[in-house]
């Protein structure tokens, strides 16, 4: 099913062909004054000079000939050249009719399904979450949603970091306190920073001996040692377990939990392959690859894949994971939802990978990077104390906050409000993240994220949960013909359900969730102005209720299924 805005473009381009103009290029856009029209074209500007007439000429020309299409009411040449239109209420509830009856609400994608692996988790073993890896977490599980909506495979991978010399200081810390057998992750949360303090020189707990030792650790155990490979082992176990609670708390979900570890058996053969290729080459000891291209407009630093003592980097075990990818997967796309201070490199990767022809041909990598979640203060979001918030103790945070203002509501019970305070509280914290760009910096304030008006989750949730209640009211099925009655905010409302498609297209093409939270908030306005200025359940005219009341049910519907893109429910009742 076409998307409304191209059913438009395309009346458009038939009338600026009838009028004896070319139609290429020709396209409509939203109205940004819709006090004047609904929708607008330019097209006569842009051929001005190629036809070598003046703008509003042309306009004239083409609005006199679309003043005879039925799906126009209106059609005005304006100075300097622009067309002023305004759809016919037939023409529109035509368009609303089609999508209330095909699947998807008409959304096609004219691509060919891709393989799609979308790389969003960045979590290290032995560390609980902090709030670093909620924007990731947010982000990426709402990136994945909307791509399998498009109808892609899709894969999402945790990417944990399992491996390195970290997990040897976490083994020599639990061997120094004979805890290897027992320990649990609260004890992990201690060991992992004391352990790497005791291996900084810098330290004031700097521990020669105890850094020689994890060292030597983490040797035997990239090379199988037995007894480190059990702990590591317990370390991971324990680890996964409570980053699947947390993640299940943040309604979260992967489909891989695969970790650096995973890819280490590629690694040689990977190295060996790139100095065969005459690509990698010793610098200074260690082994390094060019990534420098002749278009850039600054030379960028080699990818260094092997230092000097013969370990590996990040940039070793990421070509590894596509390595790995490759061979398992064979992904079409591959999007790195990573923090944006590592876009030198991801970059340095994506281009050894091309060279090397580790990625297959057309094979597309991308990095979305996020900016960071700051305080009111403009820096990095910190616990009162000043340290890093815990990713548990701040969804707890915003459920506290959200319970608290519930308690005003006497019609719920507190068994009720603690569960529902849960799922609005989740839809404060998603949508508070989402609803900015994600390569920008913002403002955590959960003060601002909890009200239940202005453009916030909780006010899309309210209004979902209004229209529920007014269909229940109703007391019987909401499956009747829509058609137009007339009322400006009716048609507010079907004009802003008809873009539906065109966003979500949108968002997917340009990997853009803030999009559809923009949508949904003009979505959740329209209908609110739709709420208060036309009686819906008091109206005589049975013919005219059933109308209002499909088209509800078919806004509640889209509300439904955007949050869902964005990674949350709604309640009952709030």
């Amino acid at each position: 099913m076409k998307k409304f805005l191209d059913l438009i473009t395309e009346h458009l381009q038939d009338a600026f062909e009838a009028s004896g103009y070319p139609k290429e290029g020709i396209t409509a856009s939203l109205s940004n004054r819709p006090d004047l029209c609904e929708y607008q074209c330019n097209g006569a500007m842009v051929l001005a000079k190629k036809v070598h007439q003046a703008p509003m000429e042309i306009a004239e020309k083409v609005a006199h000939v679309l003043l005879d299409n039925p799906a126009f009411e209106m059609a005005e040449a304006v100075k300097p050249g622009f067309i002023n239109l305004k759809v016919t209420g037939r023409f529109l509830t035509e368009y609303i009719g089609n999508m209330v009856r095909e699947e998807k609400f008409g959304l096609d994608n004219e691509e060919p399904k891709q393989m799609i692996l979308v790389d969003y988790g960045g979590a290290n073993v032995a560390k609980p979450l902090h709030i670093g890896h909620l924007r990731a977490a947010i982000i990426g599980e709402s990136i994945k949603r909307i791509c399998r909506y498009m109808g892609h495979d899709v894969l999402g991978d945790v990417h944990l970091g399992d491996w390195g010399l970290q997990m040897g200081q976490v083994i020599a810390e639990l061997i120094l306190r004979g805890m290897e057998d027992n320990f649990t992750v609260t004890d992990l949360e201690e060991i992992y920073p004391t352990a790497s303090k005791k291996c900084k020189e810098e330290s004031d707990t700097y521990d020669k001996a105890f850094a020689e030792e994890a060292h030597r650790i983490t040797g035997e155990l990239q090379n199988g040692n037995a007894q480190y490979r059990k702990i590591w082992e317990k370390i991971t176990e324990v680890s996964k377990e409570d980053l699947k609670k947390n993640y299940d708390n943040l309604e979260v979900y992967f489909d891989l939990w695969k970790g650096e570890s995973d890819v280490q058996p590629y690694i040689p053969a990977m190295i060996q392959d790139l100095k065969d290729q005459g690509l990698a080459y010793e610098s200074d000891g260690a082994y390094v690859i060019d990534v420098t291209e002749e278009t850039d407009k600054k030379e960028l630093p080699p990818c260094i894949i092997v230092k000097r003592d013969g370990s590996s980097l990040y940039a070793t075990t990421d070509l590894a994971t596509l390595v790995e990818r490759e061979k398992l997967y064979c992904p079409d796309y591959v999007i790195y939802v990573v923090d944006k201070r590592q876009s030198l490199h991801l970059e340095q990767v994506f281009r050894v990978s091309r060279k090397a022809h580790i990625v297959h041909e057309g094979e597309k990598l991308f990095h979305l990077g996020f900016g960071t979640m700051n305080g009111k203060d403009g820096q990095p979001y910190k616990t009162r104390s000043g340290g890093v918030m815990r990713l548990e103790s701040l969804i707890n945070e915003v459920n506290e906050a959200v319970l608290e203002k519930m308690k005003d509501n006497p019609d719920i019970s507190a068994e009720e409000a603690a569960k529902t305070s849960k799922v609005i509280a989740l839809a404060a914290l998603k949508y508070g993240d989402l609803s900015n760009q994600a390569t920008k910096d913002y403002i955590f304030d959960i003060s601002r994220f909890i009200e239940f008006e202005g453009n916030t989750g909780p006010y899309i949730l309210y209004t979902i949960v209004r229209i529920k209640s007014i269909l229940n009211k109703a007391g019987k099925e909401a499956d009747g013909e829509i058609f137009f009655t007339g009322e400006k905010a009716e048609k507010g409302l079907l004009m802003e359900a008809a873009r539906f498609s065109d966003v979500i297209e949108t968002a997917y093409k340009e990997l853009a969730p803030h999009k559809i939270c923009s949508y949904i908030y003009d979505l959740a306005n329209a209908f609110n102005t739709f709420y208060h200025e036309v009686k819906i359940l008091s109206e005589e005219d049975e013919k005219k209720k059933e109308s209002y009341l499909s088209l509800l049910k078919l806004t509640k519907e889209v509300l439904e299924q955007c949050i869902d893109l964005l990674g949350f429910g709604a309640p009952e009742r709030m």
